[in-house]
């Protein structure tokens, strides 16, 4: 599937998983509710499973960018702590899109390098720890935290770790495109 495809999918995944959750509360929808919340789920490993395998760190980073942004625009105001973590978290994926852009330009990233500190806090596996790696170690640390509550749907944990291994394959292969650079 085609990146416009991809985000659409996301898009409809996440719908679906929000009406799921919204008519398992609602008295009388609790079936519909179930089957929104499966078939969202469903839709949503499937795409994250096609991404983890692309190899595509620009694909991962826009698929996961796209859930994050939806799950953003349906959250309830009242959701002010889990609201936050959204926004920081797209915003990090906004900055990841620009390393991932540097890193493609050679002469760039090569410049780029120098202003990293090469003391280990400031690195990710002797790479510079920049914006791209920010964005998924903290985000990966995010997802971990959804894990953490007895009871999770098992869907959704399945979800979740994948959505954790696509943040670990993102990270390996933009530390390739690192190291390809950087030598």
């Amino acid at each position: 599937m085609e990146k416009t495809g991809l985000t659409i999918g996301i898009v409809k995944a996440v719908s679906d998983i929000a009406d799921g959750r919204i008519g398992l509360r609602t008295t009388g929808k609790a079936e519909e509710g179930r089957e929104n919340l499966a078939k969202g789920l469903e839709l949503a490993k499937q795409i994250f499973s096609e991404v983890k395998d692309s190899g595509d760190p620009e694909l991962m980073l826009l698929v996961e960018y796209s859930f994050i942004n939806q799950e953003l625009e349906g959250a309830r105001t009242e959701e002010k702590i889990g609201r936050a973590s959204y926004q920081s978290a797209a915003r990090d994926f906004d900055d990841a899109f620009l390393s991932l852009k540097a890193v493609k330009d050679t002469v760039m990233y090569q410049g780029a390098e120098n202003t990293h500190p090469h003391r280990a806090p400031f690195r990710y596996k002797d790479m510079p720890n920049d914006s791209f790696h920010i964005a998924y170690t903290g985000h990966y640390t995010r997802l971990q935290n959804k894990l953490k509550p007895i009871g999770i749907d098992p869907d959704e944990q399945i979800l979740t770790e994948l959505r954790m291994a696509v943040c670990k394959s993102a990270q390996k292969v933009y530390l390739a495109m690192q190291r390809g650079v950087l030598g």
